[in-house]
C-alpha cells in the first residue's frame, strides 16, 4: 500500500513539473527616480518582452525624485502590453506614488506608505502652483487610466472609479478636502490598510512569494534584472549634480588653458570632462550628434572671437549661445527641434543646471587663478611661475633691437587689423596698428615699442 501511494505521489509530482509556469520578470526601483531609474526601467521592459514574460513586477522603495523621469516611467507602465504589479517595500512617496498608481495592481508591506506627492525643489521647498497644477493633473489622469464602473441604481447613475482621481490629487494638493479621508492643509499619505479600503492597494504582503500567492499565481518562474557596472557608472555620470560638476570642469579647464601658454593639463581636463558629460547622454539617447556638434561649433566660434577677431562681437555671442544650447539640449529627451511631449520644467531644469554650472565655474576659476598667481609660498605657489629674472643677473626684459626701430619707416607686409606683420629695413616684425586698420603695401612708421611688440601708424604722404 505504501509503495502504491509513493508511486502515485511521484506521478502527481511529475505531472505538476510538466505544467506551465507563469513567467514573472522582476526589477527594483529602490533609489531616487532619476535618469538612471528611467534607464533601468527601459532595459528591464525590453528584456521582459524578449524573455516572453507574462507579468512584470516592480519591487519599489523610493522617496521620489525627478518629475520628468517619473512621468516617463509612468507612461511606460501604462502602455505596457504585459500586466505590471508593484510591491511597495516601505516607501512609495512622490514620484514613487505616481509610478505605483500606473501599475495594474499594488501590493504593500505592513508599515509601508504611499502618497506625499507635492512637487518640491532641491532644498525641499514646495514649487510654485503651476508645477503643482501640472503634477495634480498627472496624478488624476493616472488614476483615471485604471478605469471606472458605471452603476445604475434607480434613477441615479453612479460612477465608481477603481482608483479615485480626487484621492490621487489629494496626495499633491494640501488644500483639497475629502470627507473622512483628507483634511485641508495636509498632503495625503496612505497606510496599507487605508490604501486597501480606498482601492489603492490589492493586498498587504510581506514578500514577493506572498504577493504572487495573493494574486492567485501558484506556479511561477522569476527572472530578475541585474544591475551591471555600466548601469552604475551611467547612473552616476547622469546625476544632475555630477553633470553640473562636469560642466564646471569643462569651463574651468578652458579658462586655465587660456591663462597658460601651449596645450597642457587644463585642456586635457576639459576634454575628459566633455567626454564624460556627453558619452552617457549619447548612449542613453538623450544627446544627439547635432547637439554635440553645435556645442563644439560654439567653442570654435568663441576661440575665433578671442584669438582672431579683435574685440568681442556677434561671433563670440553666437558661440556662447551655441555652446550653452548644446549642453542644455543634450539633457532633454527631444527629437531634433520638436519639443512636443517635453515638459516645460524639464527644459527649465536643464537650462538652469547649465547656466548655474557655467557661472559657478567662472567665479571659481577666477578665484582660484587669483590665489595661484598671487601666492608667494606654500603648495599653491608651485603651480605658478614666481621666479624673478633681474637685470643685475644679466637678464634683459626687452630686445634692444626693437627699441631702435622707433621712428623708422617700413611697409605693411599684411593687413593690420590691428595686428599683422611689417617690413622695416629689410626685416620682418610683428606689429600692431595704433589707429585703425592698415592695408598691405602701405607705408608705416614705428611709433613705440612695448612688451616685445612694436606699434605703428600709417605714414602720412
Amino acid at each position: 500500500m505504501l509503495f502504491v501511494l509513493l508511486v502515485l505521489g511521484m506521478g502527481i509530482k511529475a505531472q505538476e513539473d510538466t505544467l506551465p509556469k507563469t513567467k514573472v520578470y522582476k526589477f527594483d526601483l529602490k533609489q531616487d527616480i532619476s535618469p538612471a531609474a528611467w534607464r533601468i526601467t527601459k532595459n528591464a521592459f525590453a528584456e521582459a518582452y524578449e524573455w516572453g514574460a507574462e507579468l512584470i513586477l516592480i519591487h519599489m522603495n523610493t522617496y521620489g525624485g525627478a518629475v520628468v523621469e517619473a512621468d516617463s516611467i509612468r507612461t511606460k507602465v501604462l502602455n505596457s502590453g504585459i500586466p505590471v504589479y508593484v510591491f511597495i517595500d516601505n516607501n512609495a512617496a512622490s514620484a514613487g506614488a505616481l509610478i505605483s498608481m500606473a501599475c495594474d495592481s499594488i501590493y504593500m508591506r505592513t508599515g509601508a506608505n504611499i502618497g506625499a506627492a507635492t512637487v518640491v525643489n532641491q532644498t525641499g521647498e514646495a514649487m510654485p502652483d503651476k508645477y503643482q497644477s501640472y503634477f495634480r493633473s498627472i496624478m488624476r489622469a493616472t488614476a483615471e487610466a485604471q478605469g471606472k464602473d458605471t452603476l445604475i441604481q434607480g434613477n441615479d447613475t453612479i460612477v465608481k472609479w477603481r482608483r479615485d482621481p480626487k484621492i490621487a490629487e489629494a496626495m499633491v494638493d494640501q488644500s483639497l478636502y475629502i470627507e473622512g479621508i483628507s483634511d485641508t492643509g495636509k498632503v495625503l499619505t496612505l497606510t496599507p490598510s487605508e490604501a486597501v479600503n480606498l482601492g489603492f492597494c490589492e493586498g498587504i504582503v510581506d514578500n514577493i512569494d506572498q504577493l504572487l500567492e495573493k494574486a492567485n499565481i501558484e506556479r511561477y518562474e522569476i527572472k530578475g534584472y541585474r544591475t551591471t557596472g555600466m548601469d552604475k557608472i551611467m547612473g552616476f555620470l547622469m546625476n544632475p549634480v555630477v553633470s553640473g560638476l562636469l560642466i564646471m570642469a569643462i569651463i574651468g579647464g578652458i579658462y586655465f588653458e587660456m591663462q597658460t601658454p601651449g596645450i597642457g593639463f587644463p585642456l586635457a581636463i576639459a576634454i575628459l570632462a566633455a567626454i564624460l558629460y556627453f558619452a552617457p547622454l549619447y548612449l542613453e539617447g538623450l544627446a544627439a550628434n547635432w547637439e554635440i556638434l553645435i556645442f563644439i561649433l560654439g567653442l570654435i566660434l568663441i576661440a575665433i572671437e578671442i584669438f582672431v577677431i579683435p574685440g568681442f562681437g556677434i561671433t563670440g555671442i553666437l558661440g556662447i549661445v551655441l555652446a550653452i544650447s548644446g549642453l542644455t539640449l543634450s539633457l532633454i529627451d527631444n527629437v531634433t527641434f520638436d519639443f512636443k511631449g517635453v515638459p516645460g520644467e524639464a527644459i527649465t531644469k536643464a537650462l538652469l543646471t547649465v547656466l548655474f554650472s557655467i557661472i559657478a565655474a567662472v567665479i571659481l576659476s577666477v578665484s582660484i587663478a587669483a590665489k595661484i598667481f598671487s601666492a608667494r609660498s606654500g603648495p599653491i605657489a608651485r603651480l605658478a611661475l614666481t621666479e624673478s629674472q633681474n637685470v643685475e643677473d644679466g637678464y634683459i626684459a626687452v630686445d634692444r633691437t626693437l627699441k631702435n626701430l622707433v621712428g623708422k619707416v617700413g611697409i605693411a607686409q599684411t593687413v593690420l587689423r590691428p595686428s599683422g606683420t611689417v617690413i622695416v629695413e629689410g626685416d620682418q616684425y610683428d606689429a600692431i596698428s595704433e589707429i585703425g586698420f592698415i592695408e598691405a603695401g602701405e607705408s608705416v612708421v614705428v611709433k613705440r615699442q612695448e612688451n616685445m611688440q612694436i606699434y605703428v601708424e600709417k605714414k602720412n604722404s
